[in-house]
């Protein structure tokens, strides 16, 4: 029964990751594309969406993420066969903290429609969400590789480890307003 349960667990898990990134993506996309001429994809962040008359959408968006991310965090906990899979598993349950922070703290609109946090956590809640994504991908890549059935996947996560901090930067320079 415990080993029926443990497959359910990396079962239920293994959906949430694969629905949440995606869920998540149609959700922004979607919102984006009915605020053409509020809202520049290039531009603004995708936080940037949570402000204005509809950003509950956003919102529950980022939630809604960060629950699937942190369901996902479990069954990878049970799918991992090495002693640090928790620590890797624990770095993706901080990455849906994260994006349930962003929901709760959410971006806003003054009257004259310029974006502001208006809490003060929404911005380093999302530095430290994106610095974290560097460090969990870094530490997923070291549980896989000590994994021999997950072996063949260290080489993609190094690889998403690295165009991220490429887009992270390209992000900071390009798209956040100082």
């Amino acid at each position: 029964a415990i080993r029926g349960r443990a497959g359910d667990i990396r079962l239920i898990g293994a959906v949430a990751g694969i629905i949440g990134p995606v869920l998540f993506t149609v959700g922004f996309v979607v919102q984006g594309w009915f605020r053409r001429g509020e809202y520049d994809p290039i531009a603004e962040t995708v936080s940037a969406l949570e402000a204005g008359p509809h950003g509950w959408i956003q919102q529950l968006n980022f939630l809604v993420f960060g629950i699937l991310m942190m369901i996902f965090s479990v069954g990878l906990g049970f799918g991992l066969h090495t002693p640090r899979r928790w620590l890797g598993s624990g770095m993706v349950a901080w990455w849906g903290v994260g994006l349930v922070m962003a929901g709760l703290f959410p971006l806003r609109q003054d009257l004259d429609g310029q974006t502001y946090d208006p809490t003060g956590m929404h911005q380093p809640n999302g530095a430290v969400f994106f610095l974290s994504t560097w460090v969990g991908l870094a530490i997923l890549t070291w549980c896989l590789r000590s994994d021999a059935r997950w072996r063949g996947l260290t080489r993609y996560t190094l690889i998403a480890t690295v165009a991220l901090a490429g887009l992270f930067i390209t992000m900071g320079v390009f798209a956040i307003r100082s």
